[in-house]
């Protein structure tokens, strides 16, 4: 007995050992600068390729130490939130850090009001990556080009300034030529079309979301900063 019970007891002991040895390092592992490379789910998105994971994976307040004691407390009960471990949670804000523009025809915190109800349940609009979701290789990545009627559908003009006037294109459900003449943010310095026929056509505002040359111009309003606001 004291023999099984002393080769059990072994056993555990390198059980745990083994279980220390794997834990560090997987840490360890992420923690190296060549993890960049291990741990990316997908090619950046388009005018981000040259960015580190730094720019947007922040390092999380606290040690490595403090983090998992008060994840383990968040566990327990003992602390209402949990705390990031590693980098902090990428959010709105860490998008507006670079991409701020005081003039945006629809910045995300707008859709915070009650009247967008319908928008936030059927997009999320609320939230930079429910368009702009990262390591995808595109520049959107909203499968639909049509979202403009959560919004707009009651849309009247007193003096339209396009030849087919908006009510009628609503009346005809061509919610895909609304960005042939409107740039969603409304950064790009651009002429808007008022002939319909000199709009600019689905298929190229679908390869811009992919990724390909802008239809709108290369001319922006507010530029993305080369480097993040840091509060």
């Amino acid at each position: 007995m004291r023999v099984g019970a002393g080769r059990l007891r072994r056993r555990q002991n390198l059980g745990y050992a083994v279980g220390a040895v794997a834990g560090t390092l997987a840490l360890v592992a992420l923690l190296l600068p060549v993890r960049e490379a291990w741990l990316a789910r997908g090619p950046m998105n388009s005018g981000h390729e040259a960015l580190t994971c730094e720019v947007c994976h922040r390092p999380a307040p606290g040690t490595l130490r403090q983090q998992l004691q008060a994840n383990l407390r968040h566990l327990a009960g003992w602390r209402r939130t949990s705390a990031d471990f590693g980098r902090e949670d990428v959010t709105n804000e860490t998008c507006l850090a670079c991409h701020e523009r005081p003039d945006d025809r629809h910045p995300v915190y707008r859709f915070l009001e009650p009247r967008f109800a319908k928008a936030r349940a059927a997009l999320a609009p609320q939230r930079c990556e429910s368009c702009h979701r990262e390591h995808r290789g595109v520049r959107i990545t909203l499968a639909e080009t049509g979202y403009c009627t959560n919004c707009h559908e009651d849309t009247r003009l007193r003096r339209d300034p396009v030849d087919v006037s908006h009510e009628q294109l609503i009346a005809a459900d061509r919610w895909v030529t609304c960005l042939g003449c409107h740039d969603f943010h409304g950064n790009h310095v651009m002429q808007t079309a008022t002939l319909l026929a000199d709009a600019r056509t689905p298929a190229r505002v679908r390869a811009y979301f992919d990724g390909g040359a802008s239809p709108y111009g290369t001319e922006r309003r507010h530029p993305a900063r080369k480097e993040p606001r840091r509060d």
